[in-house]
């Protein structure tokens, strides 16, 4: 069976895919979705997601110019005006302050399938054609268009396949990209839990020796952690009873919240570095963790994915007003030089920093403190590091710069 053809086939419907569908579909190019399951539109609200994301100033103006920002701020969206970071021994420690920069907040924890619905229900008005449950079974590509077989038999054309389908992508298999993958021995334990001294407003993280501990500030006086462990250990954490895991939790934040309480659900993923080695071939693109994986010690996975999604779509646009074909090797490589070289720096800033502080020498226990201790006192390298959390220091593509108002 065959169906019409479109400019663009995004395969994944997940916060960077669906955004980037928005986008391309809200500048005039035919867009479909195939998403192997169709997202939660519906949930009680007294229960949080355990999965969230910290989303930058950047991906913050990226979903304001796609104008979903004002559906997120109306649900479930928790500005932070503050984060504190420590060493598990010694006295180092920094303390980041939105006053400083002079802006409201250094960011927002949102709920990821909060920021998936507001997405997808935002597709209707914006003509995206959306495929679920739609399973990929095989493709052929090339700069004059791809060809999609689904495993349903159904046939699909497109000018561009982009795989937006995650670390496992098939569309990265299917097209014979390797990656590089190097597994570390963490395991994250996710939760949310109850503060005594509630959430101030503050993202915190404490550096262990098997991990780092950071707990994101939710609504009620909650917060989102991101507990990185062995995976022995975070399998005994996602099994303890609630009391034993609540003095645990308790005692590794250093009771500086008062005392933690667990609600609801615990759950451990694997961590891994990922990256792969082209982004692009002709007809194909990838974003977000389909080319690349990081640490989640700074948050920065979904922001990256988010500046992927922005990048292409200035691409494409460039292609497509030089009367290019969105397949054309010339107009992906644009995309593909524009963000490789940046998130690969950033993922070896973030394996450096756990190396760094997933480490009993006591050397560099000395280098942690003082380099900690320095940052804090000293204004302009702390506001630097500020920046960057806001998701600035670099040149911004398009849609991550502030609001254009359509």
């Amino acid at each position: 069976m065959a169906e019409r053809g479109y400019d663009v086939a995004v395969v994944g419907g997940g916060m960077v895919g669906a955004a980037l569908a928005l986008a391309l579909a809200q500048r005039d190019f035919s867009v479909v979705v195939l998403e192997a399951r169709a997202p939660q539109m519906e949930w009680d609200d007294a229960g949080y997601d355990l999965r969230v994301s910290a989303i930058t100033r950047a991906s913050q103006q990226l979903l304001d110019n796609l104008g979903v920002w004002p559906t997120l701020a109306a649900d479930r969206v928790t500005p932070y005006e503050h984060m504190h970071v420590w060493d598990r021994a010694g006295l180092g420690e920094i303390h980041f302050d939105a006053a400083d920069l002079a802006e409201p907040d250094l960011g927002h924890i949102i709920e990821n399938r909060v920021i998936v619905r507001a997405l997808w229900q935002a597709f209707g008005a914006s003509g995206v054609t959306v495929r679920v449950p739609a399973q990929l079974r095989s493709l052929q590509a090339d700069e004059d268009g791809v060809s999609l077989q689904l495993a349903d038999r159904s046939r699909l054309q497109a000018g561009l396949v982009i795989g937006a389908d995650g670390a496992r992508s098939q569309v990265r298999e299917l097209v014979a990209i390797k990656s590089r993958s190097e597994p570390y021995d963490q395991h994250a334990v996710v939760a949310t839990v109850h503060a005594e001294l509630g959430n101030q407003s503050t993202a915190w993280q404490r550096f262990m020796r098997d991990g780092p501990l950071a707990l994101l500030p939710m609504g009620r006086e909650l917060f989102s952690i991101v507990w990185s462990s062995t995976p022995d250990e975070a399998e005994r954490l996602c099994t303890l009873s609630e009391a034993e895991f609540n003095v645990l939790l308790t005692q590794a934040s250093e009771s500086r919240l008062g005392a933690l309480t667990v609600q609801g659900a615990r759950a451990a993923f694997p961590l891994r570095l990922q990256h792969a080695e082209q982004y692009v071939r002709p007809g194909v693109a990838l974003v977000g963790d389909a080319a690349h994986v990081i640490h989640p010690l700074a948050g920065q996975g979904v922001n990256l994915g988010f500046l992927d999604a922005a990048a292409l779509v200035d691409a494409l646009l460039a292609g497509r007003a030089a009367g290019r074909v969105p397949g054309a090797l010339r107009t992906l490589r644009l995309y593909e030089r524009g963000r490789k070289g940046h998130n690969l720096a950033t993922q070896l800033a973030m394996d450096g920093f756990k190396h760094l502080f997933s480490n009993d020498s006591a050397p560099l226990s000395v280098v942690r403190n003082l380099g900690l201790g320095a940052a804090g006192r000293f204004a302009p390298l702390r506001r630097l590091f500020e920046k960057v959390a806001l998701g600035y220091g670099l040149e911004l593509p398009t849609l991550s710069r502030p609001p254009q108002r359509r």
